[in-house]
């Protein structure tokens, strides 16, 4: 289907959803004096035509005509208005199946009320027109629709830079006297392409900074696909500081792979730059690579992998033999590997005595539950591990949930996380 087609069936199809969502805020304001009701609908059909002018100037700008920032706000103000309204949708669609029925009901069990006449001069009414749309389940359809729609808008409003600080306990049976205490604080999926508030950013590095950690780790993602992207952050993050330095690695998405590139070139030189980015904020970005780190005489092993995905169409970029070797010898070996699905796949079966794997990728789809105990999250459906600790005997996974956000600029219920680890000997 091209291009000029689509421009006509979306925004008939977004007709017809509010359409038919009308029919509810009708039932509900019948009540209403006939002046309330008009300013009702006026309201109403001036934010759908808000919304199909945003989808038309989308589809018929060029894409670098506008900043990516301003699109993905514009496919908000398109995508979370309709999708809160197909609930409404389902709850009048039950109504208008029951409403349906009950006409064919009528047609054979009352047919007075099809024929009734009060005098002379009433006119006969329809079958359906006796059968009224319930007040209830219009209700219900409007709050149905409200909770999605007051959710996702709070998620962008407040939850896209709600940076909390998890702290976590690991206790490591072979960790030497001399790193027993060390804290370490990750943080994950910067993408700094989306970010649209840069005082709530910084605010979330001093905040970082105030746990005060000995060493941090940043597990992948640092833009969405351009380098570029990182440019007006990098005075932000090279705040990121600690006594035993910064170590990074590259995630999925800085590789640029999602994107058209003018040459294969220009595809290389991408990646470059985003390396380039994380050395002018003094991160040691880790390609493939180990490195020893050192405190009060003890050694242990810090390992970094570029990308290596295993679940459906997952970039594999890295090589994990080649960062191990040299680390044998060394009692306790962290990795820094974006992608949890690295760990059942290879860590696990081939590297048995890498103690933690540290990742991120999953943002635990920046939707879902988190509270106490209870997690719940559409991640859950694609990732075996998606959030938080998990362990398989000696060996340990975490996923941080991620500092920034793509697609939808915000998240609701699973927050950005800066994590602070501190390491204890089992």
């Amino acid at each position: 289907m091209n291009r000029t087609a689509f421009l006509f069936i979306i925004p008939a199809l977004l007709l017809l959803i509010d359409a038919y969502v009308f029919q509810a805020i009708k039932t509900l304001s019948r009540s209403a004096s006939e002046s309330t009701q008009r300013i009702i609908a006026i309201v109403y059909w001036s934010f759908t035509v808000l919304a199909l002018l945003l989808y038309i100037v989308m589809q018929l700008l060029p894409p670098d005509s506008i900043s990516r920032q301003t699109r993905t706000f514009m496919l908000a103000g398109i995508v979370i208005p309709y999708f809160s309204k197909f609930f409404a949708v389902l709850i009048i669609l039950i109504d208008d199946i029951g409403r349906f029925f009950r006409w064919i009901v009528s047609l054979f069990y009352k047919p007075e009320l099809r024929e009734a006449v009060v005098d002379n001069t009433t006119p006969v009414m329809p079958a359906s027109d006796l059968i009224p749309r319930s007040e209830f389940l219009m209700k219900a359809a409007l709050v149905a629709s409200a909770v999605p729609l007051v959710g996702f808008s709070w998620g962008i409003i407040s939850g896209a830079h709600d940076y909390r600080v998890r702290r976590i306990r690991l206790p490591l049976k072979n960790l030497p006297s001399g790193f027993n205490g060390m804290t370490i604080a990750q943080i994950s999926d910067i993408h700094s392409g989306s970010f649209f508030n840069k005082t709530a950013v910084r605010g979330g590095v001093e905040l970082l900074m105030k746990q005060k950690p000995d060493v941090v780790f940043f597990t992948g993602d640092l833009v969405n696909s351009h380098a570029e992207e990182v440019n007006s952050y990098i005075d932000i993050f090279d705040k990121v500081k600690a006594p035993l330095g910064v170590y990074s690695t590259l995630g999925n998405h800085d590789y640029g792979k999602y994107v058209q590139w003018p040459s294969a070139q220009a595809e290389r030189q991408n990646v470059l730059n985003v390396v380039a980015a994380h050395k002018q904020m003094g991160w040691n970005i880790m390609m493939d690579e180990n490195k020893i780190l050192e405190q009060n005489g003890d050694k242990i092993a810090l390992i970094g992998v570029q990308n290596l995905g295993f679940g459906p169409a997952a970039l594999r970029a890295g090589n994990l033999a080649k960062a191990y070797r040299g680390t044998e010898e060394y009692p306790v070996k962290l990795l820094l590997s974006h992608d949890p699905t690295h760990w059942d796949a290879e860590v696990r079966p081939k590297f048995p005595d890498i103690d933690v794997q540290f990742s991120g990728h999953t943002h635990g789809a920046q939707f879902g539950v988190d509270i106490g105990g209870l997690q719940w999250s559409p991640a859950q459906y694609f990732y075996k591990q998606w959030a938080g600790l998990y362990e398989n005997g000696s060996q340990r996974l975490y996923v941080n949930r991620g500092y920034g956000y793509i697609g939808y600029p915000g998240r609701v219920g699973i927050l950005p996380e800066i994590t602070l680890f501190e390491l204890v000997k089992a």
